[in-house]
């Protein structure tokens, strides 16, 4: 038989009219499969976490079957209480899965310590935006006499003699003793 007899005879069409209909029978039940097995069109809203200890984190969660997942607590905020939720992702009210993680980025217990530069016997216009940089606040400034005007002789924190490469939380107070140019 030939190729252009078997493509007009009646068996290649009753193939063609079966493999048809179990494509489309095969598609349909996949497509019933996944909705059952996805839950198609049902939806968790993720809780406000924010501001709320782990603990309670960890209840109002399960709660709403959701998974936590803690990724990071490297921002301290002095605005939330320690070990709370700074940051949540999905955000608040935003509608996800069941068993979804939520990542929770949580406030430490403080601020991270960060060594104190080598600001001696430089200006004090050299040394103010070296400690800004690294979050240090400027506290009180004092003059003693020394030969060179507004060079770094000295730094105190809390009353106590302070070296370079010291270790202080973020945003400490540092004292500064300053020449004032005279001998």
């Amino acid at each position: 038989m030939s190729l252009v007899k078997f493509l007009t005879s009646k068996v290649f069409f009753k193939q063609l009219a079966l493999a048809v209909v179990a494509i489309v029978v095969l598609t349909f039940i996949m497509l019933k499969w996944l909705n059952i097995t996805t839950n198609h069109g049902e939806f968790v809203v993720v809780p406000d976490l924010k501001g709320k200890s782990v603990e309670t984190v960890k209840i109002e969660l399960d709660d709403n079957d959701l998974v936590m997942e803690i990724q990071d607590s490297a921002n301290f905020n002095p605005k939330y209480p320690k070990y709370s939720v700074i940051e949540q992702n999905p955000i608040a009210g935003a509608q996800v899965k069941e068993n979804r993680k939520i990542y929770l980025i949580l406030n430490p217990s403080g601020y991270r310590k960060v060594e104190v530069p080598n600001i001696l016997k430089r200006t004090f216009r050299q040394a103010k935006p070296q400690l800004q940089a690294l979050e240090f606040k400027i506290g009180e400034i004092t003059y003693i006499d020394n030969i060179g005007k507004d060079v770094v002789l000295g730094m105190k924190h809390k009353g106590k003699t302070l070296a370079p490469g010291a270790m202080l939380p973020l945003t400490s107070t540092i004292d500064l003793i300053l020449g004032n140019g005279k001998r």
